[in-house]
Parts: structure tokens; C-alpha cells; sequence
């Protein structure tokens, strides 16, 4: 187990005794240690190509759709965690850095769909697979292809 997380466990049981699982509180840190290291990694490759991760996520919400590429803010908001008003600067953000376009709805001029402009799919496509070759690397540096399989597993079932 990893020293950070040892030296964690051992002061929660010593000064924290009645909040101490011994099954439960080694798996909370271990997910919240291996998702900061992820987190951690992602965002020095993010900053390497000149995007922040919720710009990223925008982004790549956008490339998940069928071509064009277009959703509504609405649409991206939902499939995200940010505020509408957070979304709105990020938005303008991509916009001002031609990453996307917005013009009126046809028949609701209230609606800017948001477009991924085609200069943007290199961009994405580099970032996506730098993330990619990290990820790999770092998960296979310590896990089984069996091992990736089970765990995949047991997270589902914890995020349904």
C-alpha cells in the first residue's frame, strides 16, 4: 500500500478510532489517492496543449456527438458537472480561440448551438491520445490486463 496512505490509515485508527473501517476507509483513500494521481497527469497534458479540463471536457462532450459536432449549451451542460454561467465563459473561451462556433437557432433565436470547428479535431485528437498513452502507462505499470478487468467491474457496480 502506498506510504502516503499507510501513514493516513495509521493516524485516522490511532486519533480517529470510532470513524475507522478497516475494510471501507482504505478503499476511500486509495480511490481519492488514484484519482488525484490521474487528475494530476491529465491536467499537466491539458496545460501542455494550452486547454484547461473543463475546456477539455467541453470539447470532448462536442466530438462525442454525431457530426457535425453540434449540441446546444444546454445539451453540453447536461452532460457535465458545471453551472450554466460557468459553462457561458467557457464557451466564450473556446469561441474567442475559434475551438468552436455558435450562430442563432434557426427557429429559436434564444438557442446558440455550439459547433466544433474542424481545426479543432487535431487539437482534440493529440490531447486525447496523449491522455490515452498516460493512462495506459500508469495502469499497467501496476496492474494485470485480469486485474484492469475486475477492477473495471467493481467500479461500475459502485457508480450505478
Amino acid at each position: 500500500m502506498n506510504n502516503n496512505i499507510s501513514s493516513i490509515l495509521n493516524a485516522h485508527k490511532k486519533y480517529w478510532p470510532e470513524t475507522n473501517s478497516a475494510q471501507l476507509l482504505p478503499l476511500r483513500f486509495a480511490l481519492f489517492y488514484a484519482q488525484s494521481e490521474h487528475h494530476a497527469r491529465a491536467t499537466e497534458i491539458m496545460a501542455a496543449n494550452d486547454l484547461s479540463l473543463v475546456e477539455f471536457d467541453v470539447l470532448a462532450t462536442l466530438r462525442r456527438s454525431p457530426p457535425p459536432y453540434v449540441l446546444t449549451p444546454s445539451d453540453i451542460q447536461n452532460s457535465m458537472l458545471i453551472s450554466s454561467g460557468g459553462l457561458t465563459k467557457v464557451l466564450l473561451e473556446l469561441e474567442r480561440r475559434n475551438l468552436v462556433s455558435r450562430t442563432p437557432h434557426e427557429s429559436d433565436r434564444r438557442i446558440k448551438p455550439v459547433i466544433l470547428n474542424i481545426n479543432t479535431l487535431p487539437i482534440l485528437n493529440k490531447v486525447m491520445s496523449e491522455l490515452e498513452s498516460a493512462f495506459k502507462d500508469w495502469v499497467n505499470k501496476s496492474l494485470t490486463d485480469d486485474e484492469i478487468d475486475q477492477l473495471t467491474t467493481l467500479l461500475m457496480k459502485l457508480s450505478r
